[in-house]
Order: structure tokens, then sequence, then C-alpha cells
């Protein structure tokens, strides 16, 4: 099975369309790592999308924001008033349907979802250090994560660990082979912090267990008019264009 793998879509329509239209013809299911919504100026037409198309989704934690289901109080400024104007945005349906996802992690096929960690949904990955806490509690031998907003990737092998070349032109090929263990993120579609404002996504074959890191370039600064002319904090449109 072919997969498309996303995470971290946050409101961005463009930035989605462009990863759909990128990656057209080379999966047979999308799945998410979660954060659908939060930031971004078009949290229904991304909802929407996402019940139209994802065949497997978890939470994140701006999902539960937006549903209600998390305290504000441990979201920044910015992160506060973007949950709030999304509340008043949605719809009854999309609403809920943020609230009926589940957490992870989910196992499929031979690889698992999760938004944080395999530890805990909230749990931030950023290093090989945080990543070699993580690798004795996998359930799968490759593991999708998000939360981060960097696309990036884990390695366990023989002892050793390795980390995945970042991407710098299109794409990043990885085969996870036998006996070993991999945390890979996707990276963000819709707010990369990497410093490559290039939206970012995965592409995964259970079959050959190889895996793409791809880069694709979308109209951040359509994005970034929606942001103004909704009234949402101008620094969530000014740091799309720095992928910051």
């Amino acid at each position: 099975m072919r997969y498309l793998v996303i995470s971290d879509i946050h409101s961005n329509l463009e930035a989605l369309e462009a990863v759909v239209a990128d990656a057209r013809g080379q999966h047979e299911r999308i799945v998410c790592c979660g954060d659908i919504a939060g930031y971004g100026p078009d949290p229904n037409a991304v909802i929407e999308w996402c019940r139209d198309n994802l065949a497997e989704v978890i939470r994140g934690s701006h999902d539960r924001a937006c549903s209600g289901m998390e305290d504000l109080e441990w979201f920044n400024p910015v992160a506060q008033a973007a949950t709030r104007w999304t509340i008043a945005q949605l719809k009854p349906e999309n609403f809920e349907y943020l609230r009926s996802l589940p957490a992870g992690p989910r196992s499929l096929d031979n690889f698992a979802l999760v938004h944080g960690s395999p530890l805990d949904e909230d749990e931030y990955l950023l290093t090989s250090l945080d990543a070699r806490n993580v690798f004795g509690y996998m359930e799968a031998d490759l593991v999708f994560f998000g939360h981060t907003h960097l696309q990036c990737g884990f390695g366990w092998k023989g002892g050793r660990q390795y980390s995945l070349q970042r991407v710098v032109d299109r794409e990043v090929w990885l085969r996870v082979e036998p006996d070993s263990a991999w945390l890979v993120n996707p990276g963000s579609v819709g707010q990369p912090r990497d410093g490559d404002p290039r939206a970012a996504y995965a592409l995964y074959d259970s079959q050959t267990n190889e895996i793409l890191l791809r880069r694709v370039a979308y109209d951040s600064e359509q994005t970034r008019r929606k942001i103004n002319a909704a009234g949402l904090p101008d620094v969530l449109g000014i740091r799309l264009g720095m992928g910051r």
C-alpha cells in the first residue's frame, strides 16, 4: 500500500492543495498525524477536505483546543487568539469532527501514527536525544509523528542511532531496513518551522518500506492575505514566508 503521510496542516488550504497536487497518483491512502486546525484562515475548508479524504487521522493539540477540549492557558497569546477565532468560525459538524478525532498511537499496516511521541501526544521530539529515549517503547518499527513542524527522521539499528539528512532540493529517500526502527516526521503542511517555507509531506510504500520526504512550494502570500483579512495576528502570515 502506498501512503501520503501529512501532519500539521493548520487550516492552510493553499499549502494543502499544493501537497495534494504534487503527490497525485503516487499514493492510495492518505493519513495524518494531527493538527489539521488552528492558526490558518481556512478551518472549515480544510476540515471538510480531511473528512472526505483521510483514511486515518489522529488528533493534535490544536485540534483539541479548537474543539473546546483543551485549556488555552497553556497556549501563547498568538495561539490563543487564533484558537478563539477558529472556534467562532467552525461549522457545528466540523467542530464535532475535531472532537471525535482519536488520540495516537494509531497502528496501521506495519507502521503507527502519533502526534507528539509514542509516549505522550504532547511531547516534542526535537533532537536525537529525545528520540533515543523513545525507541525502546515503540510498538512498530516505523512511527510517523508531527507536532514540532520540523521535517526529520531518527533511526536506530545495531546499537547505533542515525539522523536523516534535511531536504534541501526536492526530496530525501529512506528505506526502513530489517531490525531497525525509525521515527519520521513528514513535516508541517501548513506552517513549517525549519527555515524552509515550502509545504512538507512524506510518501511511504509499505511493501518496499521506502519513504520519501518531500517539499513543495505554494502561494504563501495568498494565505497571508487571508490571515490579514480575517483579523488573525499578523505574525501568523509573516512566519509563513520565513518557514519559522
